[in-house]
This record gives C-alpha cells, sequence and structure tokens, in this order.
C-alpha cells in the first residue's frame, strides 16, 4: 500500500466517526409509529317491516267455464241478444230461434186433441145409451122369468130374453172400451202438444248463470244441433284468475288466502288472493300450479299472460343489509364494530325482503355491523367505521 493510499483510508475512517458521533451521542433510535386502523363501512340495525314474497307467472283462464248450447234441433237462429265480452245476467235470453215449424206442429197436436175430446164425449153418449139398453133388457128378462116360472110365456121367449140381455151387456162394454181408446188418444195428443210447447220454450236460448261471455259461435241464420257443440261459452260469475306454474320449491311456501298483486302488462295491476295450491308436482317439470283469484277489472283478459308478487310472510323486527350477514352450512353471523373492533356473532334469521333481512336472534337495535362482510377484516380487528350512507354520498359526488 503506497503511503498515498494510507492517508485516503484514514481520512474516510474520520469522516464516518465525524458522522456517527452526534448520533452515538443522542441514545437508541425511536420504533415508526402504528400505521392507522383501516376504514370500513358500517350500518346501524334498525326495526322495520319485512314483505318476503314469491313472483310466479302464469295465464289468465276463467275460474269455471259455463257453455250454453241449444236443447232442441233443426231450429234457426234467428235473433242475438249478447255479444262476446258482454256480462249477463242468469235467465237473461242470449238468442231466440225461428218456432214457425214448431208452431205448425203445435197447431196439429192441438186438433188431434181437440178430436180425441169429441171422441171421448161420443163415447161417453154411446155408454149413456147402452147403459139404458142393458137396464131395460135385464128388466124384461127378470119379468120373463118369472113369468116362464108361472107357465104364462114359454121357453122361446125367455130364452129371446136372455139373448137380448147379454147383447145389451156387451154393448155396454164396448161403449166403456170405447171411452178408454178415446182418453189415451187424448192423453197422447196431450203430450205431443207439451212436447212441442216445450221446444217452442226452449227455442229462448238463455244464460244459465250470471257470467262473462268469453265466446260466442252463434251466428245468425244458423241452424242449431247437438252437434254443432255450445253456442256460447260463459266465465262463471266473471270471475277471471291467474293460473300460475311454481317450482316445487317455492310451492310450499303458498298457501290460500295469501294477497298478491298481479301485473297485467305495462303499469297496469290487479289485486287479488290465492284461492288454490295444487297438491301434487308433475313428475316431469318438477312444476306445481296455484290458481290466485283476482278483483273484478275491465282489463282483464282470458288467455293473457300475467305476472303475480306473492306475500308469503310479514314482519316487524330488526333490518339489516344482506349482505351483512355470512352463511356457512346453517351457521349465520354478523360482524358487529363494538369499541372500534370487530365482534363476530353468530344470528339467527327471519323473514328475508330483497336486499334486506329480519334478524331474530343476536343483535340488538342501534348495533353497527359492517355493511358487507366476508375476510376483509377478522374478529378483533381494530377498524374505524365510517356511515354507510356517508361512503354513498362520497361517491357521488365523485
Amino acid at each position: 500500500m503506497t503511503p498515498a493510499s494510507r492517508l485516503s483510508r484514514a481520512a474516510w475512517l474520520a469522516l464516518l466517526v465525524s458522522a456517527a458521533a452526534p448520533a452515538i451521542a443522542e441514545g437508541p433510535v425511536a420504533a415508526p409509529p402504528p400505521p392507522d386502523a383501516p376504514s370500513i363501512s358500517v350500518v346501524k340495525a334498525r326495526t322495520g317491516e319485512l314483505v318476503a314474497s314469491t313472483v310466479v307467472t302464469g295465464t289468465l283462464t276463467p275460474r269455471e267455464t259455463v257453455t250454453v248450447g241449444a236443447d232442441v234441433e233443426g231450429l234457426r237462429i234467428e235473433e242475438l241478444f249478447a255479444d262476446e265480452g258482454d256480462r249477463v245476467a242468469k235467465g237473461q235470453v242470449l238468442a231466440r230461434l225461428a218456432t214457425d215449424i214448431v208452431d205448425v206442429d203445435i197447431a196439429q197436436a192441438e186438433a188431434k186433441l181437440a178430436r180425441a175430446e169429441a171422441a171421448i164425449t161420443q163415447s161417453r153418449a154411446l155408454v149413456d145409451e147402452a147403459q139404458s139398453a142393458q137396464v131395460e133388457a135385464a128388466a124384461a128378462l127378470e119379468r120373463a122369468r118369472s113369468l116362464s116360472g108361472k107357465g104364462i110365456v114359454g121357453q122361446d121367449i125367455l130364452d129371446a130374453r136372455v139373448s137380448a140381455a147379454a147383447a145389451a151387456n156387451a154393448r155396454l162394454a164396448s161403449a166403456q172400451q170405447g171411452i178408454a181408446l178415446a182418453e189415451a188418444d187424448r192423453a197422447s195428443a196431450e203430450a205431443e202438444r207439451r212436447e212441442f210447447l216445450l221446444r217452442r220454450s226452449k227455442a229462448e236460448i238463455k244464460a244459465p248463470t250470471d257470467g262473462l261471455v268469453l265466446q260466442r259461435e252463434a251466428r245468425l241464420g244458423a241452424i242449431v244441433s247437438s252437434a254443432g257443440g255450445a253456442l256460447f261459452e260463459l266465465a262463471r260469475g266473471g270471475e277471471i284468475e291467474l293460473d300460475a306454474a311454481v317450482s316445487e320449491t317455492a310451492l310450499g311456501r303458498l298457501q290460500p288466502g295469501q294477497p298478491a298483486t298481479v301485473s297485467l302488462g305495462g303499469a297496469a295491476t290487479v289485486e287479488g288472493r290465492v284461492r288454490l295450491v295444487s297438491p301434487r308436482v308433475d313428475r316431469a317439470t318438477r312444476l306445481g300450479s296455484v290458481r290466485v283469484t283476482l278483483d273484478p277489472s275491465p282489463l282483464l283478459r282470458s288467455g293473457a299472460f300475467a305476472r303475480a308478487s306473492i306475500e308469503t310472510a310479514r314482519a316487524d323486527g330488526l333490518v339489516v343489509p344482506r349482505s351483512a350477514v355470512v352463511s356457512t352450512g346453517t351457521r349465520d353471523t354478523i360482524q358487529v364494530v363494538r369499541e372500534g373492533r370487530i365482534e363476530t356473532r353468530e344470528v339467527k334469521l327471519g323473514v328475508q325482503s330483497g336486499a334486506d333481512v329480519e334478524v331474530t336472534e343476536g343483535l340488538a337495535a342501534g348495533d353497527e355491523v359492517v355493511a358487507t362482510a366476508g375476510t376483509f377484516v377478522r374478529d378483533g380487528d381494530a377498524v374505524r367505521p365510517i356511515p354507510a350512507e356517508a361512503v354513498e354520498t362520497a361517491e357521488a359526488a365523485r
């Protein structure tokens, strides 16, 4: 090593010693300050009302359909008094059939009835005449027998009186049979007349119940027949309801009487109630059916699509956001901020509605809970709580 290099090294050592001297004199270096606690968004548990609902979709359909047809055949539709969309009352005439053919039949039956009445009158007169002759013949026979016993009249006269009495009895029996035959003819004519009168009464096709006309197949001039099908189709009582398909998992939450709000398209809604929950589930689709009875409305159209929100539960209790709950299997927990530190609590949940859920156990009103629970913080961590409303306001102002 040269003298120059030795001098340079000594100078560097002296410089380092002089730089370290103040630090050595001041003592050990202070530890850095701890980091600030992380900020976390919190919400307060509040009391409120929660309404749980299940949404179902289906088709509007009549609660009960009534078909109206003609009870007579071969008559022509002469007048129509109802059309599709009309509300009708029980007994109201929907259509009238022409009765000219039936009127002719009634006239013929009445003529037969008149002839039968005349025949009965004539037969009764013959019976009266035959009865008189029979009485006279019986009296003559009795006198002949009395005189024959005294030897006044001969046997030939007695035999003639016996024969005359027998003939009178036969004529009386024949006349009486004539009355029976005439009365039978009258009964037959009367039955025909009643049949034709009934056909004429059936010429007025009436509504069997109050209802709404859904379909009209009747046409003016058409000849009615039983093979032609129904002339009118009514919704009994005008009742239209929603027939919806529901998954088997949601079916258990539904029961008759639950209120429902049905959307008909656009902003139109109709209130209703669950009338029937199907007791069976289709094996192939795993769907059951639910029937929702709707309040009367001119907006209801049979066959239209509709969506219903059915209220399945309602409760007043502690409410927190669903995002504040961590669910692991059958265990639900919430992270509460207590004195600046995280405290994990197990809770029991109740009714859930949208983004909120009811807490029935493990929480008190006013407790601050982590708005979005998860793995960001753990039990015992120090945090700086910030109300979620303030966070949302700050983000909206950006």
